[in-house]
């Protein structure tokens, strides 16, 4: 499994969040777990405030939105099997946890 792979959520908000990112480094890929942004239904969020913290995708057909708030750490062998990649979106993704992690805020 790679950075930026795409999982179906097989857990108990998969009608919510369909899927999730792995976000986390390939550096620490021995580690048994991963960290994962979940992405969720474009349908299920009113309005999106902020697109550069929020982008949307295309998975499956199903539009989603990376929802960096909701990151988190999961066992490998919780993750759902392999639907895609987003790593032709890297980009968007790193900037939205950039926006997270070190933008000051006033």
């Amino acid at each position: 499994m790679s950075q930026f792979d795409v999982h179906r959520n097989s857990g108990k908000h998969k009608d919510t969040i369909p899927f999730v990112v792995v976000v986390q480094s390939s550096q620490f890929d021995s580690y048994r777990r991963r960290v994962v942004v979940p992405l969720v239904r474009a349908s299920a969020i009113a309005k999106i405030s902020y697109a550069a913290f929020n982008p949307t995708f295309k998975i499956r057909g199903t539009p989603v939105v990376l929802h960096p708030l909701e990151i988190v750490s999961v066992p490998v062998d919780q993750l759902g099997e392999i639907v895609g990649s987003l790593s032709d979106e890297s980009q968007l993704i790193v900037a939205a946890l950039d926006e997270l992690l070190t933008r000051a805020w006033k």
